[in-house]
């Protein structure tokens, strides 16, 4: 059963956080909307100790809670558009690789590492410079900092080096970023 309810107290007696509506459910009242704070459970009286729910927050889509727009441009880049803008630079870098430094593709070895090199110098360089690779500028993206106007050395550094272990850029938060992209503060996004 919800009704509806216009403000929840603080839990540290300040000003009452809006609500959108709440609904009982187990002895507890759970708000729903923007805006949930925490809310006291019923019968707990004037004189009995005050129980809370922890907050809990859901965003709409991905992005929401970065402030980022829901589509267009600077809105996350959606998988599908990273995973082929990663597969243009790491087909290039194989060129590059094959045609500078006359490694075979599928070798083993050594000479292995060096198309992953090439990789991670271009994603230093170009991320550093442009803000995107090869791949991210023909899919029409772009690597951003969150909190900054501009990418430091340092965030691009730590996200290159995250993305040359691999793991870390499969593994995504509720915001579509990869590990690589949380650890770095920065997300790929549309142009």
């Amino acid at each position: 059963m919800a009704r509806p309810e216009y403000a929840v107290p603080h839990p540290a007696g300040g000003r009452a956080t809006p609500l959108r509506e709440t609904a009982a459910v187990g002895g507890h009242h759970v708000a729903s909307g923007r805006g949930v704070g925490p809310r006291a459970r019923p019968g707990a009286g004037r004189a009995g100790p005050r129980h809370t729910l922890p907050v809990v927050t859901t965003s709409a889509y991905p992005g929401q809670a970065l402030g980022l727009p829901a589509a267009g441009p600077g809105s996350v880049a959606r998988f599908g558009r990273r995973l082929v803008a990663v597969l243009v630079d790491w087909v290039l870098c194989l060129l590059v690789a094959t045609g500078l430094f006359h490694v075979r593709w599928g070798e083993t070895g050594g000479g292995s590492f060096v198309p992953l090199a090439v990789f991670a110098v271009e994603n230093l360089v170009l991320v550093s410079l442009t803000g995107s690779t090869i791949g991210h500028r023909l899919l029409g993206l772009r690597v951003g900092s969150l909190g900054r106007p501009f990418m430091t050395p340092v965030q691009v550094l730590v996200r290159t080096l995250l993305l040359c272990l691999f793991i870390p850029a499969v593994i995504w938060d509720k915001d579509g970023r990869g590990l690589h992209d949380r650890a770095a503060g920065t997300v790929i996004v549309r142009r």
